[in-house]
């Protein structure tokens, strides 16, 4: 599996990262359409595309609007959407509505529920619940026969999704503060780097990535990434434009 990060930060674009946004061309598979999805018609390898949705905060969704020029250019010309329903009727009624939106693409909306898997070629994507973000998100892990991927956004960390995540061979993870600011992870459902390393280290990944950052900060570490590797060695920060592979 490749994965191209055309967006990593959280919350609102700044000048160094887009919001939440992986495109695996090997999988004609997008997840999360927030503001990087604008870099995403110029890589497509095929017309069809699957995006899986963890949640409908607008740093998760706005990119989905984007895509309508792609569609009316022939450049897409199948795109199928895996969220949850309450993700669905949020985009559709807000998002969507001629207020804001007046031009719907022609998208298909297909209602996905946590613990669902779902075959994509040769990748099994399953989901797990979690429940920690204001409104939940949900976790996303892509399995084949030789490698198993995680995306875990926009939670507070939890022992609870350990085993959906363990042994995997990459784990993007949100680290959305920095220790010193650990107060904030509470109350805007978000994770800090600390309690992120300790996860990470329990599930026995491979290689963390860290995630889904504050935009206040457009520093090269924004989140003390000495702290995590002091407890998980193998973490690195992911960049806009990163490729990475599975």
């Amino acid at each position: 599996m490749r994965i191209h990060c055309l967006g990593s930060g959280g919350y609102h674009p700044n000048e160094r990262r887009h919001t939440a946004c992986y495109y695996l061309p090997e999988q004609n598979l997008l997840l999360d359409a927030g503001t990087g999805a604008f870099r995403l018609a110029d890589r497509l390898v095929s017309t069809e595309l699957t995006i899986v949705l963890t949640h409908a905060h607008l740093d998760h969704i706005c990119g989905l609007t984007f895509l309508l020029v792609p569609m009316l250019l022939g450049k897409l010309t199948s795109v199928e959407i895996l969220a949850e329903q309450k993700t669905i009727d949020a985009v559709e009624k807000h998002l969507f509505d001629p207020a804001v939106f007046p031009m719907r693409p022609d998208f298909k909306m297909t209602p996905i529920t946590a613990g669902d898997e779902i075959q994509l070629g040769e990748v099994t994507l399953s989901t797990s619940p979690l429940p920690l973000h204001p409104g939940g998100s949900l976790g996303v892990k892509l399995t084949s026969s030789n490698a198993k991927f995680a995306y875990i956004t926009d939670t507070i960390t939890s022992e609870d999704y350990i085993p959906f995540i363990q042994g995997a061979n990459l784990l993007l993870h949100e680290c959305y503060f920095p220790d010193e600011k650990a107060e904030w992870c509470e109350p805007s459902g978000h994770s800090h780097t600390t309690a992120v390393a300790k996860i990470a280290k329990a599930a026995n990944v491979q290689q963390m990535r860290l995630i889904h950052v504050d935009p206040q900060c457009e520093d090269d570490d924004p989140v003390g990434i000495e702290v995590a590797r002091k407890i998980f060695p193998r973490t690195v920060m992911v960049e806009d434009l990163d490729i990475f592979e599975v």
